[in-house]
């Protein structure tokens, strides 16, 4: 059970409103029974034939209790009108169970929804928290598949279930409350035989989890190919190997599909087999409870009846409950791979004394700093030391692979030194609050990316409080804004995903005023201009003299 934790922990916000549906819950049950019970002196009435004016003694006190009260109706109305009474009584009776079964739905679907956000929110929040390393040692699809398809598992094996942890739980313990009433030695019976069910369902439901977890990893692997040919859908026609993607694509899902029907065949076994088996002891009931009857044995026929119609109002949510537990073990494969992003260590994350960080006043020193990406095990840096004091214009050069990127990683702190430190006037970058840290870095990428959003909002999200100007004067400076104004909506214009809109050099120069609009206090370029020609170049150079 300590998989659902988490659910159960979000169950506590809502504590009052799971009161509430309990309780309408609990009449609905009262009903239900009521109304089937109801049989007993309708039976009564019409086994005591026309010309009978009385009713035969039981030992049972609920039976007792319905006699006298049909005895004194007929006695002071007659048949016909006591007959008519408890028919307008079961009515009223139905329609009160279905009333407050609508109440109990209204109530709980509410949570049921809430409880869904809440962990997509703390999910989606974790993802934004946790180190970029992460993610460098992950498929996306991987990762895309438990936020997207194990997040619906959980929805719809687990919490989906919640209406019968509380439902179907209630409904049995009152019912054979009173069926016990009505008949001890045949409730007894009763209870001898359902564990049965329970082992044939279990039994079933053990195998759930794991084929259920086979398919989430599936999954993950076919959004992984999904996500491969859209980013590379250019390269795929250039080089004409569109085949080979669509095999890779076929192999994939086809794994998927055998795993989704393997785990379909097992979890459809169980309601069929559920369903035998609660005939089967129905039956077995019919044939003990009739002899009974039958031989005048603590029951009559009227009681027996009753007794039955209350019965198989039990068989349903038992049958529900079985499948309940089937599903949690269902979901529990699902949950087990969201928790393992929502228990995933922070490697990069604030100190408990972190200091804030006010402006940059004198240098930024690397000491004897090194690093080694996990997901690779390649040392980036090895003992590397400079200092570069404020105001200072300093460039980085070296081959392919030989850390320049990973420097400008450790000054932002999106990795942390394995050994030795980055230190930003003279204080450890580790103990400088993260967002007071980042607050003051402007970051360009080597790869620059922008938002499925307008070239203004890409833009102001170096500067949320940005003017329409200073958006204007940042993509001057960052020799674009011509660039903008030629589009149909000017800066309004809506970039496709991952700012397919625009070309490479127009990419990064959104980018440069990204940046420059934050007026940070330090400004960090990763290869950003790869994609300008010399002239632009030159021009976004002068102009970043004027900004710093």
């Amino acid at each position: 059970m300590r998989a659902y934790y988490r659910i159960f922990g979000y169950l506590g916000f809502y504590k009052g409103r799971i009161l509430l549906y309990a309780l309408c819950v609990l009449l609905s049950i009262l009903f239900s029974i009521v109304s089937i019970g109801m049989l007993m002196p309708f039976l009564q009435l019409i086994f005591t034939g026309e010309g009978s004016s009385t009713l035969s003694q039981s030992n049972n006190q609920v039976i007792e209790m319905l006699n006298q009260f049909l005895a004194a109706s007929i006695q002071e109305n007659g048949k016909a009108h006591t007959l008519g009474l408890i028919c307008v009584l079961m009515i009223t009776f139905i329609a009160g169970k279905n009333l407050f079964l609508y109440l109990a739905y209204y109530v709980l679907n509410p949570i049921k929804n809430e409880l869904v956000n809440r962990l997509r929110e703390e999910l989606y929040g974790k993802v934004l928290q946790l180190p970029v390393g992460y993610f460098t040692e992950r498929k996306k699809g991987d990762l895309m598949s438990r936020m997207t398809n194990d997040v619906n598992e959980v929805e719809v094996s687990l919490i989906g279930a919640l209406e019968g942890w509380i439902r179907d739980p209630l409904t049995i313990i009152i019912t054979l409350a009173v069926l016990f009433l009505i008949s001890p030695q045949l409730t007894l019976f009763i209870l001898l035989l359902i564990p049965v069910l329970g082992l044939v369902i279990g039994r079933i439901s053990r195998s759930l989890k794991k084929i259920s977890q086979e398919v989430s990893i599936k999954f993950g692997e076919t959004l992984s190919v999904l996500d491969e040919t859209l980013g590379g859908l250019r390269v795929i026609k250039a080089f004409g190997i569109e085949s080979i993607l669509s095999q890779k694509f076929k192999e994939s899902n086809q794994r998927l599909l055998e795993a989704r029907n393997r785990i379909g065949y097992r979890r459809d076994l169980a309601s069929p087999l559920s369903e035998i088996m609660g005939i089967a002891v129905f039956t077995a009931v019919l044939f003990y409870g009739g002899r009974l009857v039958l031989q005048q044995q603590l029951l009559e026929a009227s009681a027996f009846i009753a007794f039955l119609g209350i019965f198989y109002n039990l068989i349903n949510p038992a049958k529900a409950l079985s499948t309940s537990f089937s599903n949690m073990r269902k979901g529990s494969a699902a949950i087990g791979r969201i928790e393992e992003i929502l228990h995933a260590p922070l490697v990069v994350e604030d100190s408990p004394t972190a200091v804030e960080l006010k402006g940059f006043e004198h240098s930024i020193e690397f000491k004897n700093v090194s690093i080694t990406y996990d997901d690779t095990n390649i040392t980036a840096l090895k003992d590397v030391s400079f200092s570069v004091k404020k105001g200072q214009k300093v460039a980085i050069l070296g081959k392919t692979g030989s850390g320049k990127s990973s420097i400008t990683n450790l000054i932002s702190r999106l990795y942390d030194v394995d050994k030795g430190s980055v230190l930003i006037d003279n204080t450890p970058i580790k103990e400088i609050n993260l967002i007071d840290l980042r607050k003051d870095i402007g970051f360009v990428p080597q790869d620059p990316f922008l938002f499925s959003d307008t070239i203004s909002n890409n833009i102001k999200f170096g500067n949320e409080k940005a003017t329409n100007q200073e958006i204007i004067n940042a993509a001057k400076k960052a020799v674009v804004h011509q660039n903008i104004l030629d589009f149909k909506d000017g800066y309004n214009t809506i970039l496709g995903e991952r700012g397919v809109t625009l070309s490479g050099g127009q990419k990064q120069r959104v980018s440069i005023a990204r940046a420059i609009i934050k007026n940070p206090q330090i400004l960090i370029f990763d290869d950003c201009l790869s994609a300008v020609d010399t002239e632009t170049e030159e021009r976004i150079l002068t102009n970043l003299e004027q900004v710093s």
